[in-house]
C-alpha cells in the first residue's frame, strides 16, 4: 500500500553549517565549512523520509530570487514540490558548532508574504492536502503571516487531515496548538514556555505532557536534547536515551527525529519500536554535517544502542 505524506514548511532556510573551536566575540573566528543545504525544518522530515522510502510532497514559500538550491534539493531527492514563489530571498541561517558541542544560530530574515499571497496558498493547500495520510506542519512564521490566520488555516486543515503532526516554537507553536494536532514535537524549553513555569524534571515534563494530551492531542513527545526523548500517549509514557555521540552539528536532529516518528506511525509500529526508531534517526544525525539517512545498517546499529525506559 502506497503512503503518502506532505510537509509544510512557510519559512524556510538555507543552513550554513560551520565548526568553530571557539568562538571570540569582538574578534575574527574562522570557521571550518561543514555545510550548506537548503533546509528548514518540513524539508529535513521530507529529506529523512525520502531515505526511508515514503513518498513526500512539499509546499510552503520561498523566495524567488534564490530559489535555485531548493528546486535541486526538490528534484534530486524526488519529491513533489508544491511551493508557493514569492519575492525576496529565501533566508539563511548560520549554525555555528565549538568544540564542546555548543551550537550558537544565527538566523537572518527573509522574505514577506504577503496577505494576498497567503490567501492564495490557504486555499490552493486545503485543496489537495486532505488526500494524504499525514500531514507534517513544521518551522517558524515568516514575516507577513499573522499568528492567527495561522491558526485559523490549521484549524480547517484539521478538518480535511485528521493525523497533522505539528512541530514548532514562539507564537506559532501557541497557534497552532488551538487545532489540537494529532502528535506534537515541543522540546524541553519550548514546553516550558508553553507551560509558564520551569520543568526542572522528568516528572513534571510527564505532567506538562499529559495537560497537553487532556485537551485532545493524542501524542505528546518532547525532544531532551542528549537526554534523548519522552513519548506520552494513550498507551503509556516511555523515554528513550541515545548512547553519547560525537557532535559535529545538531542542526536538523529534532526535524530528523519527526521524520523517524512519522515513518514508525505509518508502518504502524508499536510506540516504543517508533520511539526507539526516532531516537536513532535523530541520534545519526547529530554526529553528520547533513540531515539523512545513509545506511539501514548504521541506523539498525544506532536503534540497538537506544535505550528505553517506560514511566508510569
Amino acid at each position: 500500500m502506497s503512503r503518502r505524506v506532505a510537509t509544510i514548511t512557510l519559512n524556510p532556510a538555507y543552513d550554513l553549517v560551520g565548526l568553530c573551536p571557539e568562538i571570540v566575540k569582538g574578534n575574527v573566528n574562522r570557521v571550518q565549512t561543514a555545510g550548506f543545504h537548503a533546509a528548514g525544518k518540513g524539508n529535513n522530515v521530507a529529506k529523512v523520509l525520502r531515505d526511508l522510502g515514503i513518498d513526500v510532497t512539499v509546499s510552503g514559500f520561498l523566495g524567488r530570487e534564490n530559489q535555485e538550491g531548493f528546486q535541486q534539493f526538490f528534484s534530486e531527492n524526488q519529491m513533489v514540490n508544491r511551493f508557493h514563489l514569492v519575492s525576496g530571498r529565501t533566508r539563511v541561517n548560520v549554525k555555528l558548532t565549538e568544540k564542546q558541542g555548543e551550537v550558537t544560530d544565527f538566523n537572518f530574515s527573509g522574505f514577506h508574504v504577503t496577505e494576498e499571497e497567503w490567501k492564495r496558498f490557504v486555499s490552493d493547500s486545503l485543496t489537495w492536502l486532505g488526500q494524504f495520510d499525514m500531514v507534517v506542519v513544521s518551522g517558524s512564521l515568516p514575516e507577513g503571516i499573522a499568528a492567527e490566520s495561522f491558526a485559523n488555516w490549521m484549524m480547517q486543515l484539521r478538518q480535511i487531515c485528521p493525523c497533522i503532526i505539528f512541530d514548532s516554537s514562539r507564537e506559532a507553536l501557541v497557534a497552532g496548538l488551538k487545532a489540537l494536532p494529532w502528535l506534537v514535537k515541543p522540546n524541553h524549553y519550548e514546553l516550558e514556555i508553553w507551560a509558564g513555569k520551569p520543568l526542572p524534571d522528568l516528572d513534571s515534563v510527564v505532567n506538562a505532557a499529559h495537560q497537553l494530551r487532556n485537551r485532545g492531542i493524542a501524542h505528546v513527545v518532547i525532544s531532551l536534547g542528549e537526554q534523548g526523548a519522552l513519548w506520552v500517549n494513550a498507551s503509556g509514557a516511555w523515554l528513550a536515551k541515545p548512547p553519547y555521540c560525537e557532535v559535529v552539528s545538531t542542526v536538523g536532529a529534532g526535524d530528523s527525529m519527526v521524520g523517524g516518528l512519522v515513518y514508525g506511525l505509518l508502518m504502524r509500529e508499536s510506540s516504543e519500536h517508533t520511539l526507539r526508531l526516532a531516537t536513532a534517526v535523530s541520534a545519526l544525525t547529530v554526529s553528520q554535517p547533513n540531515v539523512g539517512i545513509k545506511s539501514r545498517t548504521e541506523l539498525a546499529a544506532m536503534m540497538s544502542k537506544i535505550a528505553l525506559i517506560s514511566i508510569r
